[in-house]
């Protein structure tokens, strides 16, 4: 799931326009995709915290190998003492003030192995757990960036059709503006006025949506895009596959990602309750060092008249074995099981809340699919009766049978039927990648059977192209 296997597989199946500085040369929403897959900051973030978590199992293992470290030292020490001083019977000295000067080198490797530690062997499997899940966190969020990459990129195609639909609409509006003038109606004319500053205001907010869906689709991909292609004008919407709502639950049960993350993330947490009953069991470890310690110096009367050296060294391997039995701890070690229990019924509570949701969403998303089906014919239709009653309103204005209003009325009618039937077109694809992401099936080669889509016919880029400059 890191982004450079993906960008080379992408690689494979298409190949990328060179890009000048500060200009992205996307043309398609494969392309564009792969753009944001290199730039889009959220999902960088979801690949760093996926590296973090998986740390926590590495850790957690090294808890259970050995622990080996090595110590030095070196002291200077200086003593004196005070006594009476008497001859032995054989003539030596004893007591009195006495001194000395030793100075002590010392080098220990202690080694320390865990033979049986419940609480180890809990955690790793609960970091183990967790690090399972946040490959399926990252998936995720891979999903969630194809889903934003085509929402942006439609959101732009919409727009650029709004702002077709504007500017003919307001070159339209000038003309029987002129038309009316000519015909010099009384009262006409301010009321042409109003319907022309109107139009202009659409266009004027239709070219800032433009720019605006533009920006939005920069903010993933990192630079400009341009040039992106829209569907032909002869697209038939179809159901991706002869799945039925259940299928498609089922299928998003065992495949979504989010949801198989939470169900790792509950195992996650009955390893901690586990750990924490731990605190009841013993531990035994494994104990062994080195040590090599020297010692030298000088230890003598003040009187100077006994002077005697200090030298030693002692050296050699230790080894044992310690255990460690818990007895009572204030109630410390139930009060964590019961904390670990009660946050295990949360992440269970949640998994549950999880997975009704996704059947819930699930078999919303495949009803709006099929209705998008419809609703795309039905927008189509409406299209062609808005175009005809212009056309025949225009017509009955020359012969002198229908009024300049009733041709703004129609025109505004058929302005609003082209922005529906384009944004009805683009939504179903919209819905067929929400819906693949909740069944989980979503990846890059649902991407390019979208994309195949897009690019069947190229006149929809030129005048993308043409609207955006």
């Amino acid at each position: 799931m890191i982004r450079r296997p993906l960008v080379l597989a992408l690689a494979s199946v298409l190949s990328v326009s060179t890009l000048l500085p500060g200009t992205a040369a996307a043309e398609d929403l494969l392309q564009t995709y792969e753009l944001a897959r290199t730039s889009d900051p959220q999902l960088s973030a979801a690949e760093s915290s996926r590296l973090a978590v998986k740390e926590g199992a590495v850790q957690t293992r090294a808890a259970m190998l050995p622990q080996l470290d090595g110590s030095a030292s070196f002291t200077r020490s200086r003593n004196y003492s005070r006594g009476e001083l008497f001859t032995n019977a054989d003539g030596t000295l004893s007591g009195g003030n006495t001194g000395s000067d030793t100075s002590t080198r010392g080098t220990q490797v202690r080694l320390n192995q865990m033979i049986y530690d419940h609480a180890n062997i809990t955690r790793h499997q609960s970091q183990k757990a967790l690090s399972q899940a946040s490959d399926f966190q990252l998936e995720a969020a891979g999903d969630s960036l194809i889903t934003r990459t085509s929402a942006a990129y439609f959101n732009v195609l919409i727009a650029l059709e709004s702002l077709s639909a504007a500017e003919a609409a307001e070159t339209a509006l000038k003309k029987q503006f002129d038309y009316a003038s000519k015909r010099l109606e009384v009262g006409l004319a301010p009321i042409t006025d109003v319907h022309e500053a109107r139009a202009r205001a659409n266009t004027i907010l239709a070219r800032n949506a433009v720019e605006d869906s533009y920006q939005a689709l920069a903010e993933l991909t990192g630079q400009p895009i341009h040039n992106i292609r829209g569907l032909p004008k002869d697209f038939q919407p179809s159901l991706p596959e002869s799945r039925d709502s259940e299928g498609w639950v089922q299928t998003a049960i065992e495949n979504n990602p989010s949801l198989r993350a939470k169900d790792l993330q509950v195992q996650s947490a009955e390893a901690n309750v586990q750990t924490a009953r731990a605190g009841h069991y013993p531990t035994l470890y494994l104990n062994g060092s080195y040590g090599d310690n020297t010692t030298w110096g000088d230890s003598s009367l003040l009187s100077g008249r006994v002077n005697r050296d200090v030298d030693g060294r002692d050296y050699g391997p230790s080894v044992g074995v310690t255990l460690a039995v818990p007895i009572f701890s204030g109630g410390a070690t139930q009060s964590r099981v019961r904390q670990a229990l009660a946050n295990r019924d949360v992440a269970s509570d949640e998994l549950e809340q999880q997975k009704r949701a996704l059947v819930r969403n699930t078999r919303n998303a495949y009803q709006t699919l099929v209705a998008s089906v419809s609703e795309v014919e039905a927008r189509r239709l409406a299209l062609v009766s808005a175009q005809s009653a212009y056309d025949a309103s225009q017509v009955g204005l020359e012969v002198g049978t229908r009024t300049v209003l009733d041709v703004l009325q129609n025109q505004n009618n058929l302005f609003v039927a082209q922005l529906e039937y384009a944004r009805a077109r683009y939504n179903h694809l919209q819905n067929r990648l929400l819906l693949e992401q909740a069944a989980g099936t979503l990846d890059v080669n649902t991407v390019q059977d979208v994309n195949r889509l897009l690019t069947a016919d190229a006149e929809a880029q030129v005048q993308a192209g043409d609207l955006q400059r």
